[in-house]
């Protein structure tokens, strides 16, 4: 039996010239700012939030999508970009109605996260950078793996849908339990594009954000897995310190935080948005021009 936990709403949206991704849409209390989570590499939206919406739909208007070739995401021959990541869920948010947003990016979410800062800027209210980096792919060992994604994926591209299903199916019996959520969560990953997935991770390894990331003009926080294993907790500090006035949120547990160690990750993170979104307002009000008060009396 396959049970899947509590989830918001979701859709799918067509995005004009981009195709049909899925979305969930959790609308928080009136006028409240809206979040748009951006997940890991090979995970879906849910997978990587389940455990966040309800926490973070008290406060905040929430729209996650799963990005192209990922769970329920747009669908495309054209290569896994980053960046058409990023427009895809600039797109999705004006599509429903959001005016600014802050994108929270956990992961592979991180860098797309900042993509849609730098190219849509009118968008981002606030940024919130979960187990994420400025790169991934520094050393030689690094590249190496990453780089071979990418001809992975064109023979994954032609493996039979059938054959790969197959295999990713021994893979799960292997390595998850039998629990209801467990097998919820293969179900999910299954949906996965293998070709896609495989181009992501050679994106992921190939991007940078060193040399612009130091222009971020709205307010950040970091999250930082401390004892990350996939993403180095010396990373995501670096990350922090490259943006102006970023605010650091720790959480003692691993790149897997997100879902396995909830009861330290969703108070950090809730931490983290407030504190971006009560910057934000404290920056707005700063700027109102102060009216005169009345003619003092003689």
């Amino acid at each position: 039996m396959t049970l899947a936990p509590p989830l918001p709403p979701g859709r799918h949206v067509d995005l004009p010239g981009r195709g049909t991704t899925f979305c969930r849409v959790a609308e928080g209390p009136p006028g409240a700012p809206t979040l748009l989570l951006l997940h890991g590499w090979t995970a879906t939206a849910d997978l990587n939030w389940f455990r966040c919406y309800q926490p973070l739909s008290r406060r905040f208007r929430v729209i996650a999508l799963d990005h192209r070739g990922h769970g329920r995401g747009i669908r495309t021959k054209r290569l896994f970009t980053l960046e058409g990541c990023a427009d895809d869920a600039a797109a999705l948010a004006r599509a429903l109605g959001a005016e600014q947003v802050i994108p929270v990016g956990y992961s592979m979410g991180g860098p797309i996260a900042q993509l849609v800062w730098r190219r849509h800027r009118d968008l981002v209210s606030g940024l919130v950078l979960c187990a994420t980096s400025r790169n991934f792919g520094r050393s030689l060992q690094e590249r190496a793996m990453f780089t071979s994604l990418l001809g992975l994926s064109g023979v994954a591209r032609l493996t039979p849908e059938t054959l790969r299903r197959r295999v990713a199916d021994r893979i799960f019996e292997r390595r998850l339990d039998q629990s209801p959520l467990a097998q919820w969560a293969a179900d999910e990953i299954r949906r996965n594009d293998p070709a896609a997935v495989l181009e992501a991770g050679w994106a992921i390894g190939r991007f940078t954000s060193a040399e612009w990331i130091g222009g971020v003009d709205v307010p950040a926080s970091v999250v930082v897995t401390m004892h990350d294993n996939v993403v180095p907790p010396r990373r995501q500090l670096k990350l922090a310190e490259s943006i102006p006035d970023a605010e650091v949120f720790t959480v003692p547990g691993d790149h897997a935080s997100c879902v396995a160690d909830a009861h330290h990750f969703v108070p950090a993170l809730l931490d983290a948005c407030s504190s971006v979104v009560d910057r934000a307002e404290a920056a707005v009000g700063s700027e109102r021009p102060r009216h005169p008060g009345p003619p003092g009396r003689c």
